[in-house]
């Protein structure tokens, strides 16, 4: 599969770009601005696409790109940066002229050449940028302006180089989709045939090669990402994979039922159940700090796989048949953002909750190329039980840091009480697939002053934490209608003993992060 390439020039949205590019059914990859154009020449892309940036780039130290890249015959897209540096590697000028454009901008478009064309000539654009391209590269045909910017875009069909100033992946830009499909389709000639349907057939057949004829293990967690990747390698080698499930105690109501009914009977997957919960809890007793819990859960789950593990390897010897493999649910953004090839990494990401250094046991990773909308369509052409594949994203360590305080087994049956509620009125209101996730969290530290049959109460507080976003790097809070929330409020301080007040999170991220703990 030749990729189109995204090249990070240090861009918030490179990644955004990359699903835009998936989302037109062509796939994608990101690669560090510094690449070579040797190593871009061994990726044999079907195109680039170069992202913007902070920097200037007449600036010392601004990331640059290897000019031989653009000498590859391979077509170029330039957003932004990226725009500004296709004009200077290629003789045209890029300014500081103190007139900046940021946010929606009219564009008027003259000539609409390939990138542009069946587009309106005037149109609103999202804009990010202090510089301008104040004279295009010879040859290049200049297609559209701005009041402040003559050079909003150019492009040059025989070197099948193109660019734009604006920011066509995000949805600001009224026709941005178009100008990638215009760049995809007819720019660089590709064909939309990057489907779910492709990416199955292609992993079952790379992951038989693989396997081979040795045994797998997954840890099931009940979530989207462990749910696909263990039923696209079920799908490859069948009854040669065995999944665990550790039920700590810690998920939402019905949860677990899902997983050992609905999943297996949909999948045929065998399955091992390690009824956790006493152990967990008897861990988490007396520790009221996030970040301990955190520690406590992940150091729990993976004793509590690594004894099943055990039982699994010593029956796996008796029939020699060893087990071999190890199927870890790891998505792109996971890979990016641990350093995979890109930029230095944020953060390592190990879905098992840390993996030992000493590891016997050959990774699977089926999605790791994969966002997570597209790990749910997998999902769903795969025929997995739509409650588990439309799941919110849920943390790992559960409801554990649902709770502000100490995690008890009192408390755990309270928030799954009213989290049940906020999960049942969010989807006969239709707004559960509208948000991007809705934690419910319990203040068990907490207590307030109430007025419940006609008698004072002293109960806790539970917050509503409904969010949309797209990546969960950043999120805003979700404008949920006020009698939906009303409903909400009314049914948990009705039903769920211990609860008088119910109280709405309305901060952004940033500052606020989308889990409380």
């Amino acid at each position: 599969m030749k990729p189109v390439l995204v090249v990070d020039f240090g861009a918030q949205y490179a990644q955004l770009i990359a699903r835009r590019v998936r989302e037109a059914h062509v796939y994608s990859e990101i690669v560090p601005h510094n690449i070579s154009a040797e190593d871009v020449q061994g990726k044999n892309p079907a195109a680039i696409i170069l992202s913007g940036g902070p920097s200037s780039v007449y600036e010392d130290g601004s990331p640059k790109l290897d000019p031989k890249i653009l000498e590859l015959g391979v077509p170029v897209l330039g957003i932004c940066y990226g725009f500004q540096i296709l004009a200077q590697t290629l003789g045209g000028r890029v300014d500081k002229t103190g007139k900046r454009e940021y946010g929606a901008t009219k564009l008027e478009i003259s000539d609409g050449g390939i990138l542009l064309s069946g587009q309106p000539a005037l149109q609103v654009c999202w804009m990010s940028h202090g510089d301008q391209v104040m004279q295009a590269p010879a040859a290049f045909q200049v297609l559209a302006s701005t009041e402040t910017t003559p050079v909003a875009a150019f492009e040059s069909k025989e070197k099948k180089i193109y660019g734009v100033q604006w920011h066509p992946e995000v949805k600001h830009s009224e026709q941005g989709q178009r100008v990638l499909e215009n760049f995809l389709y007819k720019g660089a000639g590709l064909a939309p045939t990057w489907t779910s349907g492709n990416v199955i057939a292609e992993q079952v057949e790379k992951i038989s090669q693989q396997v081979g004829s040795a045994r797998v293990i997954c840890g099931l967690s009940g979530g989207v990402d462990s749910a696909v990747a263990a039923a696209l390698v079920h799908k490859a080698v069948g009854d040669q994979l065995t999944a665990v499930f550790v039920d700590h105690g810690l998920l939402r109501q019905g949860e677990a039922e899902q997983v050992e009914r609905d999943y297996v009977a949909a999948t045929g997957i065998r399955l091992v159940v390690v009824n956790a919960e006493e152990k967990f809890l008897s861990a988490l007793k007396g520790v009221s700090d996030p970040e301990e819990k955190r520690k406590i859960i992940g150091r729990e789950f993976i004793r509590t796989f690594e004894e099943a593990e055990r039982k699994l390897v010593a029956e796996a010897a008796k029939d020699n048949t060893p087990i071999k493999f190890l199927v870890q649910g790891t998505l792109y953004p996971d890979v990016v953002e641990s350093g995979g090839g890109v930029t230095a990494g944020i953060k390592s990401h190990h879905n098992v909750g840390g993996l030992p250094d000493d590891l016997q046991f050959e990774l699977v990773e089926p999605l790791r190329t994969l966002f997570k909308d597209e790990v749910r369509a997998i999902g769903a052409e795969l025929g997995l039980p739509m409650e588990i594949v439309s799941r919110q994203p849920f943390p790992g360590p559960g409801l554990g840091i649902r709770i502000v305080g100490e995690v008890t087994k009192d408390r755990l049956d309270l928030l799954r009480k009213a989290d049940a509620i906020v999960r049942d009125e969010l989807t006969k209101a239709g707004q559960d697939k509208l948000i991007w996730q809705c934690p419910v969290v319990l203040l068990a530290d907490v207590r307030s002053v109430g007025v419940q049959g006609d008698g004072r109460s002293y109960g806790h507080p539970i917050v509503l934490r409904p969010v949309s976003s797209e990546d969960a790097m950043t999120a805003d809070w979700s404008r949920l209608d006020y009698e939906l929330l009303a409903k909400i409020s009314n049914r948990i301080t009705n039903e769920v003993e211990g609860v008088n007040r119910v109280v709405l999170d309305i901060t952004s991220k940033p500052p606020g992060t989308i889990e409380w703990e």
